[in-house]
C-alpha cells in the first residue's frame, strides 16, 4: 500500500475503508476526520487514504499539484477532463484494492469513498471495476465524461449502497453537479441516497455523523 497513509485498527482488521482525496491535497487530509466519526472501539475498519501523483493541472495555469487526473477546462458544471488520466487513476485503485484483498480482506468488506475529484474516481472505480463493495460514500464530487464511461459499466455493484453528500453553496463543485449524478444512478437502478447540507466544499459535523452511521451499517460493525 506504498503512497498511502494507512491507519490500522486497534483489533486486526477484517474491513478497509478507501477514501480519496480532492484536487491539490493528499492523503493526510482526512485522517483527522476518523476520530470524529467516533466508531466503537473495537472496531475492525482500516482506513486507507492514497496519495494522488503529482502532476500539472490545466485550469490552474499548469501549477504541478496531487491530481487524480488533469482538469482541462471547466464551463460551470460541464468539465473537459482528461480520460486517460481517470483510466490511471482507476488503475491504481483496482491495484489497491487488489493489495487489501491480498492482505486478507474480502472486496464484499472493502467501502470506497472520495471527495471532489478523489470522489470523482471512486464513483467511477465503483461503476466499472468487477469488485462488489460494501458502500460507495461520494461527497462534494461529480460524475464525469459518463456518455465514454458508460460503456465500461460493470454490474458488480447492482445492489451496492451508494452515498452522495453535497454542500448547498459549493462554489467549487456547484450542488446541481450532484443532483444529475444522482438522477443518473437512479436511472441505472442503483441504491442511492442523497444528503444535502448548507455548507460549501467541505464537511460538517452532521454530515460526519451520517458518513459514521453508513460505515457502520455497510461494514456491519457491531
Amino acid at each position: 500500500m506504498q503512497d498511502s497513509v494507512v491507519i490500522e485498527p486497534n483489533m486486526p482488521a477484517d474491513s478497509a475503508v478507501i477514501w480519496l482525496h480532492g484536487l491539490g491535497a493528499d492523503g493526510h487530509d482526512f485522517e483527522s476526520v476518523i476520530p470524529e466519526l467516533n466508531l466503537p472501539e473495537n472496531h475492525r475498519v482500516r482506513f486507507i487514504f492514497p496519495h494522488a501523483p503529482i502532476q500539472p493541472v490545466t485550469v490552474n495555469m499548469g501549477y504541478e499539484m496531487r491530481a487524480w487526473y488533469d482538469i482541462k477546462r471547466i464551463d460551470d458544471i460541464d468539465r473537459e477532463v482528461d480520460l486517460k488520466g481517470i483510466e490511471d487513476s482507476i488503475a491504481r485503485i483496482q491495484a489497491l484494492v487488489e493489495s487489501v484483498i491480498q492482505s486478507g480482506i474480502s472486496h464484499e468488506r472493502i467501502l470506497i469513498a472520495g471527495f471532489s475529484q478523489g470522489g470523482a474516481v471512486a464513483l467511477l472505480s465503483a461503476l466499472t471495476l468487477a469488485y462488489q463493495f460494501a458502500g460507495v460514500m461520494l461527497l462534494s464530487t461529480y460524475l464525469p465524461d459518463w456518455a465514454y464511461f458508460k460503456e465500461k459499466l460493470t454490474s458488480a455493484n447492482r445492489a451496492t449502497e451508494f452515498l452522495i453528500a453535497h454542500g448547498e453553496n459549493d462554489p467549487i463543485v456547484p450542488i446541481q453537479a450532484a443532483k444529475i449524478m444522482l438522477r443518473t444512478l437512479e436511472e441505472l437502478g442503483l441504491n442511492v441516497t442523497a444528503h444535502y447540507y448548507p455548507i460549501e466544499h467541505s464537511l460538517c459535523l452532521e454530515e460526519i455523523k451520517v458518513l459514521s452511521q453508513f460505515i457502520q451499517t455497510q461494514l456491519k460493525i457491531q
